[in-house]
């Protein structure tokens, strides 16, 4: 069996948890790849270094065959790795090493537990939509799982985004910007623009303005199976445009397409893990601190 690891920063209060997760593999006889930078960490702060672990890059395509990818982190992490498994489908196991987690949801208390059952193949996946992003320059043509931002740039004034669905005008946004988002990107920066919650499989995507300036500018709700084209005016010669934590600076006559794309994002579910109690206790819901 081939798995794979990827993380970005070591904690010293992970050193335990992730020597003891490596000798579970290891014992195990499981044949390891590490992400080359997260490899660099480990040997930093664990002062670990096993020569059986061979180094996963960007630079190469990932093992075909490889069954499962571990991230350390937060859900930013694992967001991090579609550019590196894209449409390999290959099942992603999230440990949550972060803050809130909605995507890493498996706690570092749970992973040691869960492992054996995990690498038997004894787990659910969830299926998560991923946004294709096109400018008509050509110098942005990728991928996000959680969502697309514009955003203003340079300037204190709002920008105006003009937004198509499937070539027919739609509106035109006046605000500091605008995020199309997927179910899985509705607990992100979506809802604290005041977005809803939507659940992961529902086939939808999202438009949520930025602090506009017209009040009856609400959130909108569209079928996934469209695109959407966004065109932005501004004062400054240039604006923001993010993709899940990658961020890139656009020329203001670039306009941008967004569709589905035709591949999904594999994640892992252990087999008691609970969508709606993973919200209650992220969001907190049913918590009073006067109790």
């Amino acid at each position: 069996m081939k798995v794979g690891i990827y993380g970005q920063v070591v904690k010293e209060e992970d050193k335990d948890l992730l020597k003891t997760f490596f000798n579970e593999l290891e014992t195990r006889g499981i044949e390891v790849y590490i992400y080359e930078l997260y490899k660099q960490e480990l040997q930093k702060i664990l002062g670990y270094e096993n020569p059986n672990f061979q180094t996963l890059s960007k630079r190469k395509k990932l093992p075909k065959d490889l069954q499962l990818l571990f991230t350390f982190g937060g859900d930013g992490t694992i967001l991090s790795t579609i550019s590196i498994i894209k449409d390999l489908k290959i099942p992603i196991v999230g440990v949550n090493t972060g803050r809130l987690g909605f995507l890493a949801t498996l706690q570092k208390t749970e992973v040691l537990r869960e492992l054996p059952r995990i690498l038997e193949g004894n787990y659910e996946i969830s299926e998560r939509s991923v946004l294709e992003i096109k400018s008509l320059s050509g110098n942005v043509n990728s991928y996000a799982i959680n969502e697309v931002a514009v955003i203003r740039n340079e300037t204190t004034s709002m920008i105006n985004i003009d937004a198509y669905v499937n070539e027919v005008f739609l509106n035109t946004f006046w605000a500091d910007g605008l995020i199309v988002s997927t179910p899985t990107g509705s607990t992100g920066y979506s809802l604290s623009c005041g977005g809803p919650i939507i659940y992961p499989k529902a086939e939808i995507v999202v438009l949520t303005p930025i602090a506009p300036h017209n009040l009856n500018v609400r959130p909108l709700i569209l079928q996934d199976n469209i695109q959407i084209k966004l065109k932005v005016n501004s004062r400054s010669d240039i604006y923001f445009m993010s993709l899940d934590s990658r961020y890139y600076k656009m020329n203001i006559e670039d306009e941008i397409l967004i569709s589905k794309a035709n591949f999904k994002i594999n994640i892992v579910n252990y087999k008691d893990y609970s969508y709606y109690q993973n919200l209650r206790d992220k969001l907190q819901w049913g918590v009073d601190s006067r109790n």
